[in-house]
């Protein structure tokens, strides 16, 4: 039996049943809402001009307001959530928001197409800071309009809107208020829809989706669709039937066991790299700002990165690197994996029909270990990686005792480099044994030449990020880890 879609819009719920299980959000804002001040630029999650906001009712009754990119977000899953676009800024006595009035004394647009994108990602930003009587700083800004991009106006006017919106008579909204409505949407089960011979199913429990899984073993699985959506917008992909995980509760936890950070799989980017980078802050917190922008690791889940196993993935390198491992599930149970035994050829994973990724479980940071990942990109933002380096010692008493190495770009998988790991071990900390690991990385990898880097860009990289890692990490560093890492990403 089919059910509607229903989310909050307009102040009201609202019933869908006659919409493609892919068909976007944007497609049905604009096409059959007729709602056009929500645009499409690239129709990939990449310009922002498509940007809205979505509240989702989280376990704890909060109501958490998040910029998503609604031409690769599918309609489905806007099941028990609520929709914000930048229509629904007006305030109600006709005038504009701070966030738009911001854009107006600044002078922040010209031909005006990204401009409701803008707003959005500013009112996203917004919220965060109303009520607090502060402002947000320079990198927080920046952060917040990293999915957005602007072709004529330049980016120093919208910059200063983020900051004027806030001195600017306050606009009211309660976030709060949303809580009744969304508990008005809230299923038992597991919500089913049908449309066009396909079903798209959303389980509400980790058992619900382990029996889904098993009786539908080639059914797409669908969580954050910063990847997926992109096979309908650009490929033109079919999808069949889809499993969504974005419902399932168990999937959304965190916690510490064993001296391990358990991030379940449907954890979003920006709740997992926070959490992590909370563990990790010198390490971690420029690859979070690189990832990808806010919009997308709102969206987009560790675990769907994890799954997809992409060989240019982000993630995958400094996991493999503090050894974390990966948690598997169906209906027969559970197994955890290495995640470096995951991932057995390009885009093949031991994966079991009927299995899918639960969790992932990262070592926790122990004394003795030095750690530290690189990004080489073309860009600063929003660019894939040529090479992603990280590195994981650990010295006693002068000796490296342990070593993982891994790279993202260097092969058809996130790959360790075992050559190298053996000629770090049992050897002193010191310059000799790291030339004698960057000689050993020609032998553990045979990288190709693309579009961002030739083979032999990426392995002389690859030794240099190497050599750079032990000039920062060895014991006579001439500048304290704080400093160094302030500048340790390309």
């Amino acid at each position: 039996m089919t059910e509607p879609i229903r989310f909050y819009f307009r102040g009201e719920i609202q019933s869908v049943s006659d919409a493609a299980p892919t068909r976007t959000v944007l497609q049905h804002l604009r096409e059959d809402r007729h709602c056009t001040g929500t645009k499409e630029g690239c129709a990939e999650g990449d310009c922002g001009a498509c940007t809205v906001v979505v509240g989702e009712l989280r376990e704890d009754g909060r109501v958490e307001m998040k910029t998503v990119n609604s031409c690769i977000q599918m309609l489905p899953t806007l099941d028990g959530k609520a929709l914000f676009t930048v229509e629904d800024l007006r305030q109600a006595d006709g005038s504009l928001h701070p966030a738009q009035q911001a854009m107006v004394e600044c002078h922040g647009s010209q031909c005006g197409f990204c401009t409701p994108g803008f707003v959005m990602s500013l009112w996203g930003l917004y919220l965060k800071h109303a009520g607090c009587g502060d402002k947000p700083g320079r990198k927080e800004i920046d952060d917040a309009l990293s999915g957005n991009l602007c072709r004529c106006t330049g980016y120093r006017p919208i910059i200063e809107a983020a900051g004027r919106m806030m001195e600017l008579p306050p606009a009211t909204f309660d976030a709060g208020a949303l809580a009744e409505p969304l508990r008005a949407l809230e299923r038992d089960g597991m919500f089913t829809y049908h449309h066009g011979g396909a079903t798209f199913h959303a389980p509400r429990t980790l058992d619900e989706l382990a029996r889904v899984r098993a009786a539908r073993p080639a059914a797409t699985l669908l969580a954050g669709s910063t990847d997926v959506g992109l096979w309908v917008t650009k490929q033109m992909r079919a999808l069949g039937d889809i499993i969504y995980l974005g419902r399932v509760a168990e999937l959304k936890r965190m916690r510490e066991d064993g001296g391990m950070l358990e991030i379940g799989a449907g954890v979003s980017l920006e709740d997992a790299y926070t959490a992590l980078c909370e563990r990790y802050p010198l390490e971690l917190s420029e690859l979070k700002q690189r990832f990808a922008s806010l919009p997308i690791r709102n969206a987009g889940t560790l675990g769907g990165n994890v799954a997809n196993g992409s060989p240019i993935g982000d993630s995958m390198p400094w996991m493999i690197a503090l050894g974390s491992e990966v948690v598997l599930r169906s209906a027969g149970g559970r197994r955890i994996l290495p995640m470096d035994r995951f991932y057995l050829d390009y885009q093949k994973k031991d994966l079991q029909p009927g299995e899918f990724v639960e969790a992932m479980r990262v070592p926790l940071p122990q004394a003795g270990r030095r750690f530290r990942t690189y990004k080489l990109a073309k860009r600063f933002d929003q660019d894939i990686s040529a090479v992603c380096a990280a590195f994981c010692v650990t010295v006693d008493a002068g000796i490296v005792t342990d070593a993982r190495i891994a790279f993202g770009g260097m092969a058809a998988t996130p790959k360790r480099a075992g050559l190298a790991e053996a000629a770090l071990i049992g050897r002193p900390w010191n310059e000799e044994a790291v030339e004698a690991a960057a000689a050993a990385l020609a032998r553990d990898y045979a990288p190709l030449t693309d579009m961002r880097a030739s083979s032999a860009y990426r392995m002389k990289a690859a030794q240099n990020l190497l050599r750079r890692f032990w000039l920062e990490t060895r014991d006579d560093a001439p500048l304290p880890a704080a400093a160094v890492n302030a500048f340790a990403f390309s």
